[in-house]
């Protein structure tokens, strides 16, 4: 799913969770890194509590709980990247205040149930993404995180190339146009298309390399 900048409030939902979480960081070091931490991975978790079934500001609020807890932890020592990779203590962290989200919504809907939805129901999409071996959500992060990654390698590689070059890159391989359509479009040969899909999906490829063995 991409986030699109048209939802309604969603500007405004970002820069107030971003402005919130700096102030609850305010006391502590350092904060310019976190404030590029949630620039990094935002849209990640947003995605992923998106999909899981949150609203706008609930996902958002999911961004600003999980990351809240991750600087927690780290600043405790909690954080071992010997005992486990930081993407999965990450999901791990996302998944729980995901699920707080749903908790918070089933506390709220049983003081005023207009629905009468099941409360069976809403149990199991709570237990669902609590589920450390649930397959659900682990399928919603790996494809929110590849996404991810290839949108930071991408904006990495469009300082790098030729603007022309990264068109043909985008129209062609992100969009997915036909060979014939992109010739057509952008007023290019058929070399030129196959050129610059080998050569930016070469660069694209090292970047992603680079961003997946970094932790923050």
């Amino acid at each position: 799913m991409s986030v699109s900048a048209k939802e309604p409030n969603f500007n405004d939902a970002y820069e107030r969770t971003r402005k919130s979480l700096i102030e609850r960081l305010n006391d502590w070091e350092d904060q310019k890194s976190w404030d590029d931490f949630y620039k990094t991975y935002w849209r990640l978790i947003y995605g992923v509590a998106v999909k899981s079934g949150l609203k706008n500001e609930e996902a958002f609020d999911a961004v600003q709980e999980t990351i809240i807890c991750i600087a927690k932890q780290q600043k405790e020592g909690k954080y071992d990247p010997n005992k486990g990779s930081f993407k999965a203590w990450l999901m791990n962290m996302s998944r729980w205040r995901i699920a707080d989200q749903f908790r918070k919504r089933k506390k709220d809907n049983a003081i005023v149930d207009c629905h009468g939805v099941d409360d069976s129901i809403r149990t199991a999409v709570i237990d669902r993404f609590e589920d450390k071996n649930g397959p659900e959500i682990e399928r919603i992060w790996e494809a929110e995180w590849n996404k991810s990654i290839t949108d930071r390698g991408l904006a990495k590689v469009k300082v790098k190339v030729s603007p022309k070059q990264f068109q043909i890159f985008d129209c062609y391989v992100v969009q997915g146009w036909s060979v014939d359509k992109v010739k057509k479009e952008l007023g290019v040969s058929i070399a030129q298309v196959y050129l610059a899909k080998h050569r930016i999906g070469s660069i694209l490829k090292k970047e992603i390399q680079k961003l997946e063995k970094q932790l923050f």
